[in-house]
């Protein structure tokens, strides 16, 4: 329970750090690519065995690491453009709405348990996820500002079920910190590629303001898998009971984090959403 907490905790720190990032100005695609090689000499340094680099392409998990690694980089841009032009509670709603797709999969290619309680928890957890999180100046938001919470939604609900897939079916527990820093060498990588041909086109100083950023957003991110996994790796944790209690922990989390840090408007919604996202979290967890 400590890994689903820290977790959570952790989580919600990230959609902090990318508010900032807009507030201070800081090229988000920079900043990403310095994040992504803190995050990976992180897993490389803290991995629990010896290793070789040539040999991680032969591990069993590399392909769906290398499809990953290029998802990370498209979702984590999503979710700082989402954070910073629809809010904190806008960017949360988005990608924790997403649970529904890991828990859809892990109740038919796991066989996790369906009980009348669960189902109720979890369709109490997603109003909750929507009324904590929804803004009342949300009401006529045009189609085009849907965009990002859209990708967000789709792709955080595909990186849940990934990795709960990869983590079922290929990643030893010796082998999670390895694991992790493949991610984010493969993604950094691929943001590396995308920064240089942005680069080509448009010559700019890279700025010691977004290496900083990159290091503060790279220690975050880094233990944010390792918990996640870590918790997904709990004996007798239903991953479809784990990603909701975790997802709408995070919504929860973060909206109070908007509401006290950044002053964001309070609405009866919102007090309701907070009300029945602890109901749903408690009905979930005793199923």
């Amino acid at each position: 329970m400590i890994y689903l907490f820290l977790s959570i905790i952790i989580s919600t720190g990230l959609f902090v750090i990318f508010k900032y990032f807009g507030i201070y100005k800081i090229d988000v695609l920079k900043a990403i690519f310095i994040n992504y090689i803190v995050a990976f000499i992180l897993g490389f340094s803290l991995s629990e065995k010896q290793f070789s680099i040539l040999e991680i392409p032969e591990q069993s998990w590399f392909k769906g690491a290398l499809f990953l690694g290029a998802l990370f980089v498209s979702i984590f841009f999503v979710m700082a453009l989402t954070a910073q032009r629809n809010g904190v509670s806008v960017a949360s709603v988005a990608g924790k709405m997403s649970v529904v797709i890991p828990v859809f999969f892990g109740v038919f290619l796991y066989d996790e348990t369906v009980t009348t309680l669960k189902i109720v928890g979890i369709l109490i957890a997603l109003v909750a996820v929507y009324l904590s999180s929804v803004k009342d100046s949300t009401k006529g938001v045009k189609k085009a500002g849907l965009l990002f919470p859209i990708l967000l939604f789709l792709g955080s609900g595909t990186i849940d079920t990934l990795l709960k897939y990869l983590e079922t079916n290929f990643v030893q527990r010796e082998d999670v910190s390895l694991f992790s820093g493949s991610l984010f060498a493969i993604a950094a990588c691929f943001s590396g590629i995308i920064l240089l041909v942005k680069s080509i086109k448009q010559k700019k100083q890279f700025g010691i303001q977004n290496c900083i950023a990159g290091f503060i957003l790279g220690v975050p991110n880094y233990f944010s898998i390792i918990f996640l996994i870590k918790a997904l790796q709990t004996e007798g944790f239903e991953s479809s009971t784990l990603f909701t209690i975790n997802n709408v922990g995070i919504v929860l989390v973060s909206t109070l984090v908007g509401i006290l840090l950044f002053k964001e408007k309070f609405s009866l919604k919102n007090k309701i959403g907070v009300v029945l996202a602890v109901l749903g979290i408690l009905l979930v967890a005793i199923a």
